[in-house]
């Protein structure tokens, strides 16, 4: 063999070609075959070798080319077989790729087929010699003409032959990388391109994962030559598979067996994350991969999902992207959010529609995912949270104030995109260690310069990280110290949260603690008045939270700890002894607020009984400050009235006064704190028998003040009970008008007297143990504020301003809902007699009550109420079951009708006022303890009578209540139209109205509401709009949760025609009542209801057509199978259909109904255009449809099409005739006064239409919708414009005959006028022009 190879080698060498030639024409093919096997296989020569074989094979004769193609055949299975080494492949592959424009078109037709057998069989493992296929096809594809089976092929039709029968032989999973590599040098036509990376697509379900990474970063080099679209499309759906696979086995991951786990999570995540850098490498080098990639979000969200998302946020950090894509993820979470509440309000669309897509939960999974080393999404996170905080957070007020209360349930979609982005920020900043510190920068420094608009959710956000992660930030507490410094210049509001928030972190970081407390120092003398208030703020947050050495536990104060999250201190017995040094040091701070303003002095009085009740050692020294504090307002003379001096607590400045000291709050703290010490006394007392000497003397102290405290207390009582209102220079003859100095003195005057005769109330209340003199004590005192309060209403509801309201009652919440249960609730035997001396008094259980709903009403705005326990939800939330608990017994025990009968008074009864308390206690439960109603519910006491109900189940508590609150509007309905109470029937309705959203819609209680409120509105007929308003209202709530309510609206609609008559006054309407609450007095009412629920149809159609429209242009392809598959009508196209058939027949009923001029009439009018808008929109969505898929028009289209022809376009003019005359109607009245209402109302109107521009809108979308129609008819080939009749009555013709009657009617209007003085009837006219 060395001989042969010798042999060629020094004769290619040489110069004579004829030579070598006859010696390699003397080797038989084998010979030659081994020759060249073993060369390759030493390394040695082959290159040289094949050279010289070339050179002794001249391709221009038979043999020659013979020679080469037998060379190839063999050369290529060697390369493939793996037994050369790397180098001698790359050279023999090379020489080839030289030679290969020389075969001849038979032998490379013969070469391709070897080649894409191979393929076919999986013997293209090693993918060598494939570097030498796109030389062959392009070769081949220049030849002339082939012969293919029996007839002949031109070069590039043989080409793409065989580049089909590839892409549809099956491949072997290990050369797919090859031949992806391969085809990027094979020159394809787009067809063949979209076939091959269909091909290569499908191929990825068969790989090994760990291959796809580089199979798709070929995809990516082979998407230059096009079909960007697809390549992307296609790893993104391939990559959405997968996590939806993985998602099903952590769900069933314990049902499934072990052979069925596929892949691991974390290889999944690492994997997609590498696939997300190749991407967004090529999207930032070709600008046409990254439009095509964005484009194919814009037009819906459905296609998102957790890897795309993470793909987004990667693009993001491409500055030129970064805008679009954030523009894009905040649409798609809005329309995301914004469908979901369309959908849930909808029975009609969750029947039509299978479940939601929610990006906010593909983002959440995005976030998780990013866990697995997917660090360039993290950075996209961050930014994407604070954009949607930023975005979608709170708005400032009118005049920059806050307008939401403490924080409620997120419902509205802006609310809920907020809340996602600090999910999204929360759930980073857990995970993630590189953001955290650039989360934390960003949420403190929002805390700093967003003043001017609320900041609640980034103080959420910050005490969420603090209790989640408090460790971790006190890594960068400096970051927090740096935000103690801008304290005094904070809004309040951000103030307390952000202390709130850092609570936790003092317990543990000392340097924090001293940090705060210099920066409070110094506020404490800032020249700001919030930047005292925060000092103040701070400091009691301090003292609440820092236990000094024996104080009680929390648990026997009955109030729990939010703050004790973090459980870090580890040197606890030495912090509580400090804490005692620290803790009067802060006291001593306070006592200085005490020459401040009203307003801090009031934090303070506000804040010193939680102090109390979480470090009952400060008492001694909080009881001190207060009892000093008090004393100077307190006249120590027994026989001087009245017992306080009310000259120092007001100040003058100029002409202005102020209130300087808030007495009636410092008697309040000083009161509550005097008695929990004394019960907290009681409850410890009786087995410390042997205690130390120093606490003996401790303690004789404390009972010192104690009990002179009392003594001024009772004092207090005895000599207020004595004052006339004279002592106080308040009598009925003092002035009250907040114009003058002196009006506004006794105005403070007054407040601060009424404030401290109800604290008394409340002491004596506590003190009294249920006696019956310490009861005529305390109604006493109640007469005096009684007779004050009286004068004050008197005297504010003549100005003509009215002044504020009622002030803010100084009784705490936990004593009313007391005081409530023992004035009708409390039956012991020994109590009675002296209950009986406050039961007697109509006016104080009245007050009572009120009081009850002021502090309930508080509670719904602010999410707190004043006093002790006000800030507690845990404590409140049991106030409002006790309160609902009485409300709900004294209302349904004593009914309003034996009430009514004893009194004929014109202010609301008991019942109510009991009423109007439950409706805010069941609407502040919902917005503020959603959670929690079933449990509100269930401690409300049922009637024995009903004693058999079940109180297992939360829907039926709530269906019970629902119950008894029909009751008594059915007793109400029934007591006849003159006798009914429309205030309490509009209260039970509200009532209904909170307690029904409790009900499952899929529930049998549900149904039984629907058909009671159904039964209702037929047969109730009463003439009272507002009552009216408040059932039709709930009917359609209910309603459209259990079905569409289209055909109910049509029933709606006849009733108000046959009501109010037809415009057309010839035509008798036939008399239908279907609904007996529409009468002539509500049908105004009823019409405005129904057009307001028309537009929510026409809301959910119109969102139903935009879907069906993107959803059309998406997949054209799937659709056109779809359609020809499916004869019958698409079923969100027949709901379509028919929704907007039923309203355009309720339409017809409305348009010829003579409505009053005004709004009605305008509402109507937009309606109807809107109308019009989405019948055109629809029209449009066949137009792309028969355009573009060929489809013939459905029957069920035509017929709308019809009916709006027939029953809806003529009407709809002459209505429009009907509204402008309206303002020449009505002229015909003698009565001269009457005649000048009825103008000045119509003319009103008129001016009212014309403004409003909706006649004009209206004939604009009718001739845009016919517009369309003809389009539609010339595309479908369906005259559609035979069911229009064009309107003459918008032709301008003069009408003779009219103009005939109106000139005569001039003439005669003349002539009478004639005969009066003309001064009289040129004004009137110059009025009229100013119109």
């Amino acid at each position: 063999m060395k001989a042969e190879i010798d042999k060629i080698v020094s004769l290619s060498d040489g110069d004579s070609t004829a030579e070598l030639q006859k010696y390699l024409s003397s080797l038989t093919d084998d010979q030659l075959i081994t020759v060249i096997t073993n060369s390759a296989l030493k390394g040695k020569k082959v290159g040289t070798m094949i050279k010289g074989i070339f050179k002794g094979s001249p391709p221009s004769s038979t043999e020659g080319s013979q020679r080469r193609l037998l060379l190839y055949q063999h050369c290529i299975p060697l390369c493939e077989s793996g037994d050369l080494q790397m180098e001698v492949t790359a050279d023999i592959i090379g020489l080839l790729m030289l030679e290969t424009h020389t075969l001849s078109g038979p032998s490379l037709a013969q070469l391709a087929s070897l080649f894409v057998e191979a393929i076919k069989v999986g013997k293209m493992g090693s993918g060598k010699s494939l570097e030498l296929f796109p030389t062959v096809l392009t070769a081949l594809a220049a030849c002339e003409a082939l012969s293919y089976g029996k007839g002949e092929l031109s070069g590039e039709e043989y080409k793409k032959q065989l580049i089909n029968s590839l892409c549809s032989s099956r491949w072997d999973p290990q050369c797919v990388i090859h031949l992806t590599t391969m085809f990027r040098d094979v020159p394809l036509s787009s067809e063949e391109l979209l076939f091959l990376v269909e091909k290569v697509l499908r191929m990825f379900s068969k790989l090994d994962l760990q291959e796809i990474p580089p199979l798709v970063y070929q995809l990516l080099l082979l998407s230059a030559k096009g079909c960007k679209k697809q390549v992307l499309d296609g790893i993104i759906s391939y990559f959405k598979e997968q996590d939806l696979h993985q998602e099903e086995e952590q769900k069933h991951g314990e049902s499934l067996d072990l052979e069925i786990q596929s892949i691991p999570q974390d290889q999944l995540r690492h994997v997609e994350g590498t696939v997300i850098l190749h991407i967004v490498f090529a999207i930032r080098l070709d600008h046409e991969l990254s439009r095509e990639f964005l484009k194919s979000f814009k037009t819906s969200y459905g296609d998102l999902c957790p890897f795309s998302v993470a793909m987004l946020l990667s693009v993001a950090r491409i500055q030129r992207y970064e805008e679009q894509v954030f523009e894009l993820l905040k649409g798609a979470i809005i329309k995301s959010f914004k469908d979901e509440q369309l959908q849930q309000g909808s029975k009609f669309l969750q029947d039509l529609l299978s479940g939601h897509c929610s990006v906010a939960k593909m983002i959440l999974d995005t976030v998780k995912n990013s866990v697995f080393g997917w660090d360039h999404v993290t950075q996209g996170l961050v930014q994407l949270g604070f954009f949607l905080m930023d975005t979608f957070g709170p708005k400032p007020g009118p005049f920059g104030k806050t307008t939401e209360g403490s924080a409620t349930v997120a419902r509205t979609p802006t609310q809920l995109a907020c809340k996602l982005g600090g999910q999204v920020l929360l759930q980073g900043f857990k995970l993630h260690e590189p953001i955290r510190g650039e989360i934390l920068e960003q949420v403190l420094n929002r805390l700093v310069t967003k003043t001017a608009s609320p900041v609640n959710h980034y103080l959420d956000l910050f005490s969420d990280i603090v209790v989640s992660a408090p460790m971790i930030l006190l890594e960068s507490s400096s970051k927090v110290t740096e935000t103690f410094d801008h304290l005094s210049y904070l809004p309040l509001a951000t103030v307390q949260g952000l202390l709130k928030a850092v609570q936790p972190l003092l317990k543990v970081s000392m340097s924090l603690k001293d940090a705060l407390i210099l920066v409070l120092r110094k506020a404490m003398f800032s020249s700001q008045l919030d930047g005292r208030k925060s000092a103040v703020t701070g400091f009691l947050l301090l003292l609440k939270n820092f236990k000094v050495l024996g104080s009680l536990a929390s648990s026997q104060c009955s109030q729990a700890v939010s703050s004790s999250q973090v459980q870090v201190d580890v040197h606890s017995r030495y912090n509580s002894a400090a804490n005692e040094a620290f803790c009067l040091e802060i006291l001593s701070s306070l006592r200085r607020c005490l020459g401040q303003q009203a307003d801090v002095r009031l934090m303070l009085y506000e804040g010193f009984y939680d102090v109390l009740r979480r470090n009952s050692q400060l008492a001694s020294s909080i009881m001190q400050t207060l009892f000093s504090q008090l004393r100077r307002y307190y006249e120590p003379e027994q026989d001087l009235l009245p017992p306080v001096k009310l000259e120092p607590c007001i100040t003058a400045l100029g002409d202005q006064v102020f209130l300087q000291e808030p007495l009636a709050h410092l008697v309040s703290c000083t009161v509550h704190c005097l008695l929990w010490l004394q019960n907290v006394r009681q409850s410890t007392n009786p087995n410390a028998g042997d205690s130390d000497d120093d606490d003996d003397e401790e303690e004789e102290k404390e009972e010192g003040y104690q009990s002179e405290l009392q003594t001024i207390l009772e004092s207090m009582t005895r000599r207020m009970i004595k004052s006339e209102l004279e002592d106080f220079e308040l009598d009925k003859s003092a002035e009250f008008s907040l114009g003058s100095s002196v009006g506004v003195k006794n105005n403070v005057y007054a407040v601060l007297v009424m404030g401290v005769y109800e604290v008394l109330m409340e002491y004596n209340f506590i003190k009294a143990n249920y006696s019956k003199s310490h009861f005529e004590d305390l109604m006493e005192l109640f007469k005096r504020y009684h007779k004050l309060s009286e004068i004050l209403k008197e005297k504010s509801g003549k100005g003509r301003v009215p002044s504020n309201k009622t002030p803010r009652s100084l009784l705490s919440a936990g004593f009313i809902s007391t005081l409530l249960t023992v004035l009708f609730r409390d039956s012991t035997q020994s109590r009675v007699e002296a209950l009986s001396v406050l039961r007697s008094s109509g006016e104080f259980v009245r007050y009572s009550v009120n009081v009850a709903v002021q502090k309930i009403q508080q509670l719904e705005e602010t999410g707190h109420t004043d006093g002790p326990d006000g800030q507690n939800t845990d404590r409140t939330f049991s106030f409002l079951c006790d309160m609902t608990r009485v409300l709900m017994w004294r209302y349904t025990s004593i009914p309003s009708v034996v009430e009514d009968a004893g009194k004929k008074e014109k202010r609301c009864s008991l019942s109510l006022l009991c009423l109007e308390g439950l409706l805010r206690i069941f609407t502040t439960c919902q917005q503020r303890y959603p959670d929690k109603m079933a449990q509100l519910l269930s401690t409300m006491d049922i009637s024995e009578d009903d004693a058999e109900q079940d109180d297992g189940n939360a829907t039926e508590i709530n269906f019970f209540y629902i119950r008894q609150f029909q009751r008594a509007l059915f007793t109400q309905l029934n007591r006849g139209e003159e006798e009914f109470n429309s205030k309490e029937a509009q209260l039970l309705v509200s009532i209904l109205s909170v307690l029904s959203r409790q009900l499952e819609p899929s529930s049998q209680q549900f149904v039984q509401m629907i058909t009671w409120t159904v039964k209702i509105c037929k047969e109730t007929s009463f003439e009272d709009p507002a009552f009216s308003k408040g059932l039709l209202s709930l009917l359609f709530n209910l309603h459209v949760l259990y079905k569409s309510p289209v055909s109910l609206l049509v029933e709606l609609c006849q009733d108000i025609h046959s009501q109010l008559g037809d415009i057309d006054q010839d035509v008798e309407v036939e008399k239908q009542s279907h609904f007996a609450i529409v009468n002539m007095k509500t049908a105004t009412t009823a019409t405005l209801l129904v057009l307001s629920q028309v537009d929510k149809v026409l809301d959910e159609v119109d969102w139903l057509i935009a879907r069906k429209k993107s959803q059309t242009a998406s997949d054209k392809s799937s659709s056109e199978e779809a359609t020809q598959t499916a004869g019958q009508q698409d079923p969100v196209e027949k709901a379509v259909t028919l929704q907007l058939g039923t309203l355009l027949t309720a339409l017809n009923e409305l348009v010829q109904t003579a409505l009053l001029p005004g709004t009605c009439t305008i509402t109507l009018l937009r309606e109807l255009s809107r109308t019009y808008t989405i019948l055109t929109t629809l029209v449009k969505y066949y137009i792309q449809l028969c355009a573009s898929q060929h489809v013939s028009l459905p029957a069920r289209a035509e017929k709308l099409v019809k009916l709006s022809g027939t029953h809806l376009t003529t009407q709809c003019y002459s209505f429009i005739t009907y509204a402008q005359n309206g303002e020449f109607s009505g002229r015909g009245a003698d009565d001269k006064k009457k005649k000048k209402r009825g103008e000045v109302n119509t003319a009103a109107s008129a001016k009212l239409l014309r403004e409003t521009k909706v006649i004009p809108n209206l004939i604009f979308s009718i001739e845009q919708y016919e517009k369309y129609l003809i389009t539609l008819s010339k595309k479908s080939k369906v005259n559609l414009m035979q069911y229009m009749k064009l309107s003459t009555s918008r032709d301008f013709r003069i009408n003779a005959a009219t103009l005939d009657a109106a000139l005569q009617d001039q003439d005669d209007s003349q002539e009478t006028t004639e005969s009066q003085d003309a001064d009289e009837t040129n004004e009137p006219k110059q009025k009229k022009r100013k119109q």
